[in-house]
């Protein structure tokens, strides 16, 4: 792999990390922290983001339109001919948890040499880490040729919209997605599999039970028998080892009866929403017969038992090879960073936007922040912020520079 004037990844990092300004980098960290950006609401940071990349020169800014005020904020550099690279991550948050007792959720103080903001960890937090980067190959005068693009998408946690919108507008040849990997390298994630069940009973007025046949008693088997399930899929040994071995499903979530103020029925429906995360290359039609086997369990312990399956949503798992050029170029990047040292493989059991795109880019996953996410008081180091921010501009020059040799 070649690099610029033939310099090794661990001074390219040097040369991308002298033109980082900390102070800078965090007090745009805690700006972002100070946006509210819960899942429909992704707008007004949409925007500040984009105002941000047009104040640092970025070419081509544009609020990319995918829901009523919920855009994606894209823009790009251009160094010449060359590939395209995309670094992305998305806008939304989940609500605010309660509980927090340091500060506020939307403060975005420092304290300690921690950045606390809800939300800051999945992801604001890279989002400004991937902006900064992208400046800082600018400024650093590195011989690269091509273009890096930003792609700050909405709608993650709702159909994953956004990541859908800018791929089928825009070109990439490599991509990093800036999901929480606590600075680590993550190969890829889990799917999900969404599947309804409804039960089907006969329903009464609760003052005449013996005639009914309660939708909610058949539920209540086939949750015993869906919670108890233990599906492990014939799977290669390496995808296991990163994976583990089990497709976990849970019953989620349940429906059932009348709304509130009643009930004076007994209820002849109820559904139950089954999330089932399996590895990558765990087919739908391997989950499927799992649920009917819990089911067939379910009718065994009531012979009432009767209920019909739906497959709801269906997002894709996605996996990188780890000899893939995006996963060793990321490695070469994060080492640079690290002096020299290497960097472990791993992976998720959350759903990324690569569920939606992986399929069309070479996609690795990288970012700062890690799991416990979403808790009370959530926040993240200064260190973990800049590590972060120049690895994302060493894997840039790094990917710039090989692509144009």
């Amino acid at each position: 792999m070649s690099t610029p004037a033939g310099t090794s990844a661990t001074a390219l990092a040097e040369k991308v990390a002298a033109q980082i300004r900390t102070d800078e980098l965090v007090e745009l960290v805690q700006q972002v922290c100070r946006i509210p950006s819960v899942l429909g609401e992704e707008g007004e940071l949409a925007r500040f983001l984009a105002q941000t990349m047009k104040e640092l020169d970025f070419a081509a800014v544009d609020l990319q339109t995918v829901l009523p005020d919920r855009p994606n904020a894209v823009g790009e550099v251009y160094f010449g001919p060359g590939r395209r690279v995309v670094l992305t991550g998305h806008l939304d948050t989940k609500p605010v948890a309660h509980g927090w007792t340091v500060t506020s959720p939307f403060s975005g103080e420092l304290l300690d040499g921690n950045v606390y903001g809800h939300g800051i960890m999945d992801m604001k937090a890279a989002l400004v880490c991937q902006i900064v980067a992208i400046a800082a190959v600018r400024a650093s005068g590195l011989p690269v040729s091509g273009t890096v693009a930003m792609a700050a998408v909405s709608d993650h946690m709702g159909d994953q919209l956004g990541s859908i919108a800018y791929f089928d507008e825009y070109a990439a040849d490599l991509c990093v997605l800036g999901e929480l990997s606590d600075n680590e390298i993550f190969l890829g994630h889990r799917g999900r599999y969404y599947f309804d069940i409804t039960t089907r009973g006969r329903t009464a007025h609760t003052c005449h039970k013996p005639l009914a046949v309660n939708a909610n008693m058949l539920a209540a088997h086939a949750v015993l028998e869906l919670d108890a399930s233990r599906l492990i899929p014939s799977i290669e040994d390496w995808v296991a080892n990163l994976f583990g071995p089990e497709t976990y499903m849970a019953p989620g979530r349940i429906y059932g009866g009348l709304p509130p103020g009643g009930p004076s029925a007994i209820p002849d429906e109820c559904v139950i929403r089954v999330d089932c995360r399996p590895q990558p290359g765990v087919s739908v039609e391997e989950v499927r017969a799992e649920i009917d086997r819990c089911l067939a369990r379910a009718l065994a312990r009531e012979p009432r038992f009767a209920a019909d399956v739906v497959l709801a949503d269906v997002k894709n798992g996605y996996l990188a090879g780890p000899d893939d050029e995006v996963v060793t170029l990321m490695s070469s990047a994060l080492g640079g960073v690290r002096g020299g040292v290497t960097p472990k493989l791993s992976a998720a059991g959350w759903l990324g936007d690569t569920a939606s795109f992986g399929h069309k880019v070479p996609t690795v996953i990288f970012g700062p922040g890690g799991e416990p996410v979403y808790c009370p008081d959530e926040h993240l180091s200064v260190d973990d912020l800049v590590e972060a921010t120049r690895t994302y501009a060493t894997f840039v020059a790094l990917a710039l520079a090989s692509g144009s040799a």
